[in-house]
């Protein structure tokens, strides 16, 4: 693509012109009174006004806070969904190392669908509890930190988190509105936020596993849409220490998404650099390798600024079906990466070893 790219145009300047994406800094709202969809973009933090009770039809909305908690030994995900017909609480331990999943403490619910509001935003202080059957959950957003908990039983024994991370100040992320063509009402509005240091524990039952803020980093899905029954979507996220030339220490983190709806007004791709975010193009796999996730995915950006390739160690396949009529099919291939990225100030950044994820998921839901 980046040869492409080259071919195509003769400068990046050139490149950037025909390819503006659009930029919101200033609050907006997200539709207008009948639903239909007014701002397509992108910000640095959520700018957009949601209203759910305008979101139509309102059995299409479905919104979730989801949170990957993650080094190169396990992944934690906990995580809070309503998609109007019902929706789940859920926590979950991966060992990555055995390959395995340790514990899952999922309870789903039908209906309800006014019972569990979650916030309006993800990036602002916010707080958000609820009781599910036997499950407990909350999340607490402050402007320094956020702390995430969770208990409820599994396999008959307990299952309860306890997570602590740091949101540096000024901390930016990457807010996108996408639409679907022919379909004003429909809109995939998410948040990614990552490059949050995190500590805690995963106990189930006897045992704890504990999280150091020294290799453990945490990143945040926030997503509030409407969207059509089925959706493909390929999701990749990763935060890393990374050292300079001088021995300084920088938080670096990369947010990539693609295939979800109408990308003409901005793409879900960003690098981040001790916070800040540094916008980038679409992205694609040189050669998505379907059916053999376990090859290498060589991941180039259209402006050349992202290159990097993750080796897989493990895909991490699940399935969930709830009747034939919604359901969702996912590879979550984890891998090592290696490559490099160019900031908005030229600079090329060398990246070593991040074990992170990258996703290939179909939906009907």
């Amino acid at each position: 693509m980046a040869e492409e790219l080259k071919r195509t145009y003769k400068s990046f300047t050139e490149w950037e012109e025909k390819s503006k994406q659009i930029e919101y800094t200033e609050e907006t709202p997200l539709l207008d009174k009948d639903g239909t969809l007014l701002a397509k973009g992108w910000a640095r933090r959520n700018v957009f006004t949601y209203d759910r009770n305008l979101s139509s039809p309102n059995w299409r909305k479905k919104e979730w806070d989801f949170y990957i908690i993650r080094n190169k030994n396990y992944i934690v995900e906990l995580s809070f969904a309503n998609i109007s017909i019902g929706g789940y609480v859920c926590a979950k331990l991966v060992d990555l190392v055995n390959k395995c999943v340790i514990a899952e403490a999922n309870y789903m619910y039908v209906g309800k669908e006014s019972k569990y509001i979650l916030p309006s935003k993800g990036d602002v202080p916010n707080y958000f509890r609820a009781n599910v059957r036997e499950a407990q959950v909350e999340f607490d957003t402050h402007e320094t930190y956020r702390t995430l908990w969770f208990k409820a039983p599994c396999k008959g024994k307990m299952v309860e988190c306890n997570f602590h991370m740091d949101i540096m100040p000024g901390l930016e992320n990457i807010t996108t509105v996408l639409p679907f063509k022919d379909n004003p009402t429909r809109y995939f509005m998410t948040t990614k936020q990552n490059c949050m240091p995190v500590s805690g524990t995963y106990r189930f039952g006897e045992e704890i596993y504990e999280f150091s803020k020294e290799d453990t980093f945490c990143y945040m899905d926030w997503g509030r849409v409407n969207t059509p029954y089925r959706l493909v979507w390929y999701w990749g996220n990763g935060s890393q220490y990374v050292y300079d030339e001088n021995g300084e220490k920088h938080i670096f983190g990369f947010e990539i998404t693609w295939a979800i709806g109408d990308e003409s007004y901005a793409t879900e791709t960003c690098i981040f650099w001790d916070g800040k975010a540094h916008k980038i193009g679409a992205v694609d796999v040189e050669k998505f390798p379907k059916g053999r996730y376990m090859d290498e995915w060589k991941i180039i950006s259209e402006d050349g600024r992202f290159n990097m390739t993750m080796t897989p160690y493990f895909d991490y396949e699940s399935e969930l079906n709830v009747l034939d009529v919604a359901g969702t099919h996912c590879h979550q291939v984890n891998g090592v990466w290696n490559g490099t990225v160019i900031l908005d100030d030229g600079r090329k950044i060398e990246i070593k070893d991040l074990y992170s994820f990258c996703e290939y998921v179909e939906n009907k839901w």
